[in-house]
């Protein structure tokens, strides 16, 4: 029978672990002599040392190849996505519900379009955005000619919404049956919407159930146009006081008061077809005012 291994005690442990830390006999601090000790810092220290200047030069060369003001790939977005204000978003639709005998109701949905028109205030436009652009063509600026190394940038002002700005009605139609809403295309980078000899893009409204609710449709500005000289846009660093042009969508309602609606915005680089998303070029939702 072999013997048994024997019983050490903790004294004796102890003992074993300070010769191992350092060791007089040899000379060895935790196995090593302090010469080799150093060497073994040495060759750590110049390694990471290099390992740190390459992570450091290859973030440096990656920095300095990418622009600041765009993306470099912009494959993922070929059309832009289209939303509408009031922007009550449930889970799956857009449901833009009010009732005209309640005040605090309709005074929602016209507190919301306010907040949202802000940033469109004519005097802050036109302080902000003093270029004067020349309507119907695009903007194609091809250097940083504006203060502080930007672009210029058209002014979109809110007065141009006509009827819809809530300027001269402060409710946007929303205390009777005549509401008003607001269709904003999202930005993409460089992004044209037509090819230049074409027509410029507008917004379509179509009611795709409830027609006899629908009496009159009314666009602002003239025809749901955005105009050209809004685009291309160049990102928030160049046009950092750049706003999107919008267009003012009011309906009357007769009858029962209620419809769904689709508006796209058309233009011949706009695709609206995509069932992968709803939102590509156009956007679905539903009006109802109730007494």
């Amino acid at each position: 029978m072999a013997a048994l291994k024997e019983k050490r005690t903790c004294g004796q442990r102890c003992e074993d672990f300070g010769h191992f830390v350092w060791n007089s006999e040899n000379g060895t601090l935790m196995g090593r002599t302090p010469e080799k000790w150093v060497y073994i810092s040495l060759y750590y220290v110049a390694f990471y040392v290099v390992m740190t200047s390459l992570f450091s030069l290859a973030i440096w060369v990656l920095m300095y190849t990418l622009s600041p003001y765009a993306p470099d790939y912009q494959d993922r977005l070929t059309s832009p996505g289209v939303m509408v204000w009031p922007n009550t978003y449930g889970e799956e639709d857009v449901e833009i519900s009010y009732n005209t005998s309640d005040k605090a109701s309709w005074m929602g949905m016209s507190n919301i379009l306010h907040e949202f028109l802000e940033p469109y205030n004519d005097t802050m436009q036109l302080q902000c955005n003093p270029h004067n652009c020349t309507k119907g063509k695009y903007f194609i600026q091809n250097t940083y000619s504006a203060p502080k190394h930007t672009k210029w940038v058209c002014p979109f002002t809110q007065s141009m919404l006509g009827a819809c700005s809530g300027l001269e009605d402060p409710t946007f139609g929303y205390n009777c049956t005549m509401p008003c809403v607001i269709i904003k295309m999202n930005r993409i980078i460089n992004f044209l919407p037509t090819n230049s000899s074409s027509s410029p893009p507008y917004v379509n409204c179509t009611v795709l159930s409830g027609q006899n609710n629908v009496d009159k449709i009314e666009y602002f500005p003239n025809n749901g146009t955005m105009d050209p000289s809004y685009f291309p846009y160049y990102g928030n660093l160049a046009q950092p006081t750049y706003v999107n042009p919008l267009v003012a969508v009011r309906f009357s309602l007769v009858g029962e008061k209620q419809a769904k609606i689709q508006c796209r915005v058309v233009s011949e680089k706009i695709s609206y077809e995509n069932i992968h998303d709803p939102y590509e070029g156009k956007v679905l939702f539903y009006l109802k005012a109730v007494k």
